[in-house]
């Protein structure tokens, strides 16, 4: 924890110390315009005098499904602020809907960290309610807001409701890549099909598996980002509702408290993410993401961090896809995330403070666990270790991400042959080819689709042959540069870092060499000589950047590779000195 950061009476603002005060205080000209514009929206001077104004950076649009209810959320919100005596300000944000935004969010997380940075640079407010669920949002509003330094609560969308179809529950992501394989191979009719569109998204919110949604508002939780029991709510339960309300009034006392990021924020509060990431059986992106949050906070964790955590801390969340049965909604029943919290306990900082004054101790104390198989004790976890593993090795010298807890034992520690793709149009071509040399003890390889290559798209969930699918593989070893959906599972091995396009190892592989893993040892090897390797990278020649103008360009000219995060370089805080407030002329 961080000492001084507990609230004490001299630490209290008052009016004339808010932020807001250098737009609305001053009897000069510029002032004059800006109270008047205020008058102009219908607001009298009482509305704003001496009150904190809060941002609200709402990701609502007509284009994101997980945020549909956010048009209703943001009036709760500002309910809360009116009633803590603040005073509340919606800020539109890019939305980056999973599903929709093509070619991937993940284009696109670093625009909404500098949107949401710039909004509330530029904006007379003196803290933030961060709205936000649907995967890249959560990272995306939470680097932002750390770097602008304004006190700020993060308010999580929550899980929709469990899909159904005929009975059957039917989770996000998950039952979906596991039927379009059943129909691949020939098993489920179009109907059937077609049937279960209408059925596995019944409500708004976010994926109900454990995926990078999920994933990462509950590691914001567990980081002191937001309310206790936050990021469980089912969107869809009045309880959001209500916790909606509380965060606008909190963030009233946190403004008046000046419970900054750098006041609150300790390396034990990403401890604590890491921690929790290896608990829930979590997405991979997870790795990446909280990376680059840490940096931004100036506390950053690392591939060898999180790989130490997988080894102490077991998989206890029995949500799939890591686990079998349950979903987000079971979750939330079963005690949800400060239940789970209590039960890995013993792998906390519990004194790190977190956004409603209180400790992550204090806040899980009372935290009971209402179903022993949904949230399992430790002496009875789904995976003895971590979720994730980091394997290093002549062909991902700065690491390989694979979620053991996903993939099937005997793939674990396993040598076969790459056939190798440049691009993901050749690997669909060839995996829907009957004709495909390929066998279940061979490892597919996709390449060039990283952070400077392609944006990192989540492709790395390779498509298994359709070939091997008839003869009843359901996984194998599949490795790429990309990542893949936290509602994904099997033996994929992602971020290879670094990555192709910039002339990594993984460039380098022919169809037809020999890879090892060995996922107990943390190792990847491609068995080629270095002499040989020698001579391939002397023949190596680079693509043609993807971009040549426009936000793309800037893209690739500044994404860092996965294992630093894929921050843009310049964003980071270490880049260059702290950005001064607006001048006001």
């Amino acid at each position: 924890m961080n000492p001084d950061a507990r609230s004490s009476p001299d630490r209290r603002k008052l009016p004339a110390d808010l932020r807001s005060a250098r737009w609305f205080v001053p009897d000069d000209f510029r002032s004059f315009g800006h109270r008047s514009r205020v008058m102009q929206m219908g607001y009298a001077p009482i509305d704003w005098k001496d009150k904190p104004v809060i941002a609200i950076v709402n990701t609502w649009s007509d284009a994101n499904q997980c945020h549909a209810h956010f048009r209703q959320r943001v009036d709760d919100v500002k309910r809360g602020v009116l009633q803590a005596g603040g005073f509340p300000l919606e800020l539109p944000a890019i939305s980056l809907s999973e599903s929709m935004v093509k070619p991937t969010t993940m284009l696109y997380r670093n625009f909404l960290a500098m949107e949401t940075e710039e909004l509330l640079r530029s904006h007379p407010v003196d803290g933030a309610v961060l709205m936000g669920g649907c995967d890249k949002t959560t990272p995306g509003l939470v680097m932002g807001a750390l770097s602008m330094g304004l006190p700020f609560i993060y308010l999580p969308a929550g899980p929709m409701l469990r899909g159904n179809w005929k009975g059957q529950v039917l989770g996000s992501g998950s039952d979906a890549f596991k039927y379009w394989d059943e129909r691949r191979a020939g098993r489920l009719s179009d109907a059937a099909w077609s049937e279960m569109e209408a059925g596995i998204a019944r409500s708004h919110g976010t994926c109900m598996t454990m995926g990078t949604a999920a994933t990462m508002t509950g590691i914001a939780e567990a980081c002191g980002f937001t309310l206790p029991g936050a990021s469980s709510i089912p969107a869809a339960d009045a309880n959001h509702i209500r916790m909606s309300a509380e965060c606008g009034r909190r963030i009233v006392g946190m403004v008046w408290d000046d419970l900054t990021p750098a006041r609150l924020l300790t390396r034990g509060h990403f401890d604590n993410g890491i921690a929790c990431a290896m608990a829930m059986g979590c997405s991979t992106n997870a790795i990446v993401h909280l990376i680059a949050m840490s940096r931004r906070a100036g506390h950053p964790v690392t591939l060898d961090d999180f790989d130490a955590a997988s080894r102490r801390v077991p998989v206890i969340a029995n949500i799939r896809p890591s686990g079998d049965t349950y979903l987000m909604e079971d979750f939330y029943y079963a005690g949800g995330l400060p239940a789970m919290l209590k039960r890995i306990a013993s792998h906390l900082n519990l004194g790190a403070l977190t956004v409603n004054g209180h400790s992550l101790g204090d806040n899980i104390m009372q935290a009971e666990v209402y179903n022993d198989d949904v949230i399992r004790p430790l002496s009875n976890p789904i995976y003895a270790e971590g979720a994730l593993a980091v394997l290093r090795g002549n062909l991902a010298p700065d690491g390989v991400i694979i979620k053991p807890s996903a993939c099937a034992p005997h793939l674990l520690k396993h040598t076969g042959r790459a056939i190798v793709f440049d691009d993901y149009p050749a690997l669909k071509l060839a995996v829907d080819d009957l004709a495909l040399d390929v066998t279940g003890d061979d490892i597919l390889v996709l390449r060039n689709a990283g952070p400077k290559g392609a944006g990192m798209p989540e492709w790395g969930m390779l498509p298994i042959p359709t070939k091997l699918l008839k003869q009843g593989v359901k996984d194998m070893l599949r490795l790429s540069d990309a990542r893949m959906s936290g509602t994904s599972y099997g033996g994929c091995l992602l971020h290879c870092s670094p990555e192709a396009f910039v002339g990594g190892p993984l460039a380098l592989v022919k169809t037809g060499d020999r890879i090892t893993v060995d996922v107990p040892a943390r190792s990847i090897h491609l068995e080629v000589s270095e002499a040989e390797l020698e001579t391939r990278r002397a023949a190596w020649v680079a693509p043609p950047p993807g971009y040549e103008r426009g936000y793309g360009w800037m893209f690739g000219r500044h994404i860092l590779q996965a294992d630093q995060g894929c921050d843009f370089d310049f964003l980071e805080t270490a880049f260059g000195a702290p950005v001064p407030e607006p001048v006001i002329y």
